[in-house]
């Protein structure tokens, strides 16, 4: 049994485990309240008797928490389950390349990059800063701008050193500038993990996004 296999066994047997639990607790709690309720007939006052529609609405009411007690644990259990089958789904995508918009992680090789300048712009910039922020090249693009490989080089040309950027692409329209927009770009999909915010995919060097945010996907290159 691979990996996959054997953390989706796992956490499938983890939630019906956990839905049985509440289960149980359930029938326990119904049996005490027939108990209660059976303790209560035998010890009423015999010229006083409890009303008989009084023990309907009290089972009536039980009967309705219970009921709605059990949906709830049904409906968690499938939520689980369809978040399991989801992160099978996308375990195909592992060694894939998925676009989204995330910093880069440069390690020499050209990066594909898919920059959207606004559409009024006459001239669009890429800009692209280092892990502290500062700008470390600036680069006109050639419009209509397409999907491109960026070598990762500096202001001068130069290679820049491995590591994460953050590229964004400045719309400018004669003197104005209309907008800047963050820059998606293609990374290797490296890991596919389940939790309580969805499924998330783990990038080359570390980045995680939500499955949601990808735009694109492509065979590794």
């Amino acid at each position: 049994m691979d990996a996959l296999a054997s953390a989706t066994a796992t956490s499938t047997a983890t939630a019906n485990a956990s839905a049985a639990a509440p289960a149980r607790k359930t029938v326990s709690d119904y049996d005490t309240f027939l108990k209660m309720l059976t303790t209560q007939m035998q010890n009423q006052d015999p010229l006083n008797p409890i009303d008989s529609a009084d023990y309907a609405v009290q089972l009536a009411t039980f009967s309705g928490v219970e009921q709605q007690t059990r949906t709830n644990q049904l409906l968690e259990t499938l939520a689980t389950r369809f978040d399991l089958l989801g992160m099978s789904e996308l375990a195909g995508w592992v060694g894939n390349e998925a676009r989204a918009d995330v910093p880069v992680q440069f390690a020499g090789a050209p990066v594909t990059l898919a920059p959207e300048p606004d559409a009024r712009a006459d001239r669009a910039v890429l800009v692209v800063r280092d892990a502290a922020g500062a700008v470390v090249a600036r680069e006109d693009l050639a419009l209509p701008v397409r999907p491109f490989d960026w070598p990762g080089t500096d202001a001068t040309g130069a290679p820049l050193p491995a590591g994460r950027y953050g590229l964004s692409v400045e719309s400018h329209a004669g003197d104005t500038l209309l907008g800047v927009a963050p820059v998606e770009s293609f990374a290797r999909i490296d890991e596919v993990r389940g939790g309580p915010g969805g499924t998330r995919l783990v990038l080359a060097g570390g980045t995680e996004v939500p499955a949601a945010a990808v735009t694109a996907l492509r065979s590794a290159r």
